[in-house]
């Protein structure tokens, strides 16, 4: 089997939650599984090409709200530690012992975050644009990065919103994006999306952000980008994750192999984080890839997280 093709399932994990969930690969092969990111976006094909087909049993499935998950943008019963706990189903589902775990950006978040709750499920993990869930870490994301290297992105984002909401536009926006009416969250949610995925290309094309805020359309199709609406109910709660967690319970994950791949001038998730967690995890190797940005699809990026997917799976082919 290649990684165009796979198993589907829907698995039913309480709370009114269906996951949507995908396997690849070779049913004999080595168990991993990867964490897409977001929150909210959801997993794509071309992340199973990320692993040896023949090598891996590779598992994908769409988080709470994201993706081919029901209900789409469901926000109730959904926190870091239900992800969590939905991962420990999912692998008993599949009957799988112990799993390789990937994730990259708020998929590095959740992959630590599951390895810390549950170590011994864990044969290794690798990492891509880490990102901790601190508080200081969304300032930057969402406002530093912006003001800092693309001040004329961030004026553009800034200046859609009415002159009253400008003080804090992030908390603005996600005002947007709770309100009921299609008319208000569905222009934000597309400024929202337009302003991150900006930040996340290191070259990105010019953006293209809506004229202004008041003109949405009267009724919501759904298929507007859904990234933004998981994204804020889970920024504004910190991620659901207490200070510096993530870090502070970093001695769990001791002997658990792991490979952290960096991006050097990621806007959205710079070095910084991947390196607090590589000095607190003795058994994480950390690799900066020069002149690479944030978004996983750079070919030296890739490159970098397939070569790091292949060394670990060799210490169990």
């Amino acid at each position: 089997m290649d990684t165009d093709h796979s198993q589907q399932a829907d698995l039913a994990v309480g709370e009114g939650h269906v996951l949507h969930v995908r396997t690849y690969g070779s049913e004999s092969g080595i168990p991993a599984v990867y964490l897409h990111g977001g929150p909210g976006s959801g997993c794509q094909p071309a992340h199973a090409r990320l692993f040896d087909a023949a090598r891996f049993r590779i598992v994908l499935f769409d988080q709470r709200g994201a993706g081919r998950s029901r209900p789409k943008r469901g926000l109730s019963a959904n926190t870091t530690a239900h992800l969590v706990t939905d991962l420990e189903r999912v692998r008993s589902h599949l009957g799988i012992d112990r799993w390789l775990v990937v994730g990259g950006s708020w998929g590095s978040t959740l992959a630590l975050a599951y390895a810390q709750a549950f170590p011994e499920q864990v044969l290794g993990i690798v990492l891509r644009a880490v990102f901790l869930g601190t508080r200081h870490e969304c300032e930057w994301a969402f406002r530093g990065a912006a003001e800092t290297f693309r001040p004329e992105l961030w004026a553009a984002f800034r200046d859609l919103l009415p002159k009253p909401e400008r003080e804090d536009p992030i908390r603005a926006y996600g005002r947007r994006l709770e309100d009921p009416d299609p008319r208000i969250h569905l222009p934000a949610a597309e400024a929202w999306a337009v302003y991150e995925g900006t930040l996340s290309t290191i070259s990105p094309p010019e953006p293209k952000l809506p004229a202004r805020l008041d003109r949405g359309p009267r009724s919501d199709d759904g298929k507007g980008p859904n990234t933004p609406y998981v994204e804020w109910h889970y920024i504004r709660n910190d991620f659901f994750l207490e200070p510096d967690q993530l870090v502070r319970n970093a001695d769990r994950l001791r002997g658990i192999p792991g490979r952290i791949v960096q991006g050097r001038y990621d806007l959205l998730c710079p070095p910084a984080a991947a390196a607090a967690i590589a000095r607190a995890w003795p058994d994480s190797q950390l690799t900066v890839v020069p002149g690479t940005g944030h978004a996983g699809t750079e070919p030296p990026i890739r490159n970098a997280l397939t070569a790091a997917i292949r060394e670990l799976g060799a210490r169990y082919g």
